[in-house]
């Protein structure tokens, strides 16, 4: 076995803990470098499930949010290094107040976000249109290099006087220099949308607790939650890396290291501790293990969360 691994709650004290967002019962990390803490700091995974901008008709690479397993959301939140958040919605907010002042509250809150979103847009469409306008400014620029270096030609094989009349007409590009502010045209229409991920609704969070169950965490309480939190935990104290195994017909793939550099070794089926399996299920994990050269791992945890283990492999008739 693998050297226990430590839990990092002490560093996540002097840090700023990880934002993990539920949306129905998903928890998801919209930010880089919470991603990268989540995998270098705390040897968990994920699944990157966002489509990327600049190709967002394939899915064979995608980009962020990081969707983590329940079982991966509950550790870092035990261990101190993140906190479990939902953005709360006008309806909702609406709901608490009584009587009359319900329709008077939708439109408030409706109103609210219309003016915020409306001022949002307004500041983007003003530092896009200061870009838009220096890369006109660099562009007539260089036109006016290219002209000025086409006059300097011109003047060694045509007279002085004729160049005089000529410079007496400036160029469209250097008369376009001149007021470009005043004249600098930038449609609305050509901004680019910014679509805030890191955070939806400023100061619009609730935290959201583990413990109990609720439409955002249906998960508190659950029996096979316990089960596959227990074994899921006690994998990742021993060194180990854990995925969804929900491909190979199990519940999680366990990797020696991160999942970038090796195959997972074990099939991970997590079982109650007082289940009775049906033989032939366990041929069939079996043989399903050993055909894509895995071991399977029947794994069950007691209530005081120790956890059993039982290694299938399937040896065929000699």
């Amino acid at each position: 076995m693998h050297m226990e691994r430590r839990t990092q709650a002490e560093d996540a004290e002097e840090r700023p803990r990880i934002l993990i967002h539920l949306q129905q019962g998903k928890a998801l990390v919209w930010t880089a470098e919470d991603a990268r803490r989540i995998r270098e700091e705390h040897a968990l995974v994920g699944n990157l499930v966002g489509a990327l901008v600049r190709k967002p008709r394939q899915n064979t690479r995608l980009g962020l949010p990081v969707q983590l397993l329940p079982e991966e959301a509950r550790l870092l939140v035990e261990n101190g290094a993140a906190r479990l958040v939902h953005h709360r919605l006008a309806e909702q907010e609406s709901s608490e107040c009584d009587g009359s002042s319900v329709g008077e509250a939708e439109v408030s809150a409706d109103a609210d976000e219309k003016e915020t979103y409306a001022q949002f847009l307004d500041q983007s469409y003003a530092e896009q249109w200061k870009l838009a306008l220096q890369d006109k400014k660099r562009t007539l620029e260089s036109l006016s290099e290219r002209i000025a270096e086409g006059r300097s030609k011109r003047k060694r094989h045509r007279g002085q006087q004729e160049e005089e009349a000529m410079e007496s007409s400036s160029p469209a590009p250097i008369k376009e220099l001149l007021n470009l502010e005043e004249t600098f045209h930038f449609p609305k229409e050509a901004m680019m949308v910014q679509i805030p991920t890191a955070q939806l609704r400023p100061g619009d969070e609730e935290e959201v607790d583990i413990q109990e169950a609720s439409p955002q965490w249906p998960y508190a309480g659950q029996k096979s939650h316990e089960a596959r939190y227990k074994v899921f935990r006690d994998l990742w104290q021993k060194g180990y890396y854990l995925t969804n195994g929900g491909k190979f017909g199990g519940d999680f793939l366990v990797y020696p290291g991160d999942p970038m550099r090796f195959h997972a070794h074990y099939i991970a089926i997590c079982l109650p501790e007082d289940e009775d399996i049906a033989l032939s299920d366990i041929i069939t994990a079996g043989r399903l293990g050993t055909n894509v050269k895995k071991t399977v791992l029947l794994c069950s945890a007691n209530h005081e969360g120790r956890v059993t283990y039982t290694s299938l492999q399937w040896a065929g008739l000699q």
